[in-house]
């Protein structure tokens, strides 16, 4: 059982991992000054991928409860999470997403009925200030849009985590499904505002569409089939303090293929921020795998928590 549960907190590791690379990969492969159309060419084709393999389409209130999780996960978040990267100073905004943690523990209170625990609030503080440490750059004023569009971007991922926990899946369908019908619905929002904003679509070389095939397939298919799948048989909690992993994840990338420096100071608050995930999950092992936070109940489809759970409450980062 242990070892169940390690390699499933490995596996949805790989999400944040996956995400860690996206601006190496931006940058060095893809047309400058274009993040909605990436964006979009992100989750689109992803999401079209995974419902043609699904070959599940949603039925009833799951038309609009998959709008609302494509539009906090992927539709919103997205957009949010670029333009605080373009108006503030460096790495500030993956700073503010490393807040997500903490965000997740009081959304978690509010609509899964979690206590939050000292250890988990602390936890959350040690990561941000780690990967502050790792990430965050001396000049440049704070931008009140950026500041309020990143921590937009925050609240959104942390508000489709927890309610992606709260809701489940419906009966006889299988996180592949859900995935694809969050990233369609997300790619349909950006579409008309990458349109709108940006204009016609870039012409593309051979290295773009690499890159595009790269973030499309490993970075977004399958890194956010992990990702929810995590979400499914994981406490809100546990997995959202996987999040720091891409920023460091990021850092090591920088130094590895870019040639950046690493300094002491990073060093020591990306040994901060990784110890802060490990505790994260160490934190929730008392509860056993895949338990969810009703009082220990394991976490299945929607149709089991409505029958254990009658009443539907609607009201659940870093750079990916």
């Amino acid at each position: 059982m242990a070892a169940n549960r390690a390699a499933l907190i490995l596996l949805t590791a790989l999400a944040p991992v996956s995400w860690g690379t996206t601006y190496a990969v931006t940058t060095e492969f893809l047309p400058a000054d274009r993040p909605l159309f990436t964006g979009l060419m992100r989750a689109l084709p992803a999401g079209l991928l995974l419902l043609a393999l699904a070959r599940v389409l949603p039925r009833g209130a799951w038309w609009w409860k998959s709008a609302v999780l494509g539009a906090l996960n992927i539709g919103a978040f997205f957009p949010l999470l670029f333009l605080s990267a373009y108006r503030l100073p460096g790495g500030m905004a993956a700073v503010v997403g490393s807040v997500g943690p903490l965000f997740v523990v009081g959304l978690s209170a509010l609509l899964l009925g979690q206590r939050p625990t000292v250890r988990n609030v602390l936890t959350g503080v040690v990561a941000a200030f780690g990967v502050s440490l790792v990430v965050l750059k001396a000049a440049g004023a704070l931008d009140a849009l950026g500041l309020l569009a990143a921590l937009a971007a925050t609240a959104a991922m942390s508000a489709g985590t927890v309610l992606t926990k709260r809701w489940g899946r419906p009966d006889g369908v299988g996180p592949l499904a859900l995935t694809g019908w969050q990233l369609t619905a997300g790619g349909l929002l950006i579409a008309p505002l990458a349109l709108l904003v940006e204009g016609a679509p870039p012409a593309l070389d051979g290295r773009a569409v690499g890159g595009y095939l790269y973030l499309a397939l490993a970075n977004t298919a399958v890194a956010y089939w992990l990702w929810f799948r995590g979400i499914g048989r994981l406490s809100a909690t546990q997995v959202t303090f996987l999040g720091p992993l891409s920023p460091l994840t990021a850092a090591v990338v920088g130094w590895a293929a870019l040639g950046q420096a690493l300094t002491p100071v990073q060093l020591a608050g990306m040994a901060l921020a990784f110890g802060a995930t490990v505790v994260g999950q160490l934190g929730a092992a008392g509860g056993g795998a895949g338990k969810g936070v009703f009082g220990g109940r394991p976490f299945g489809t929607a149709g089991a928590s409505r029958r254990e759970e009658p009443r539907d409450v609607t009201g659940a980062a870093l750079r990916r």
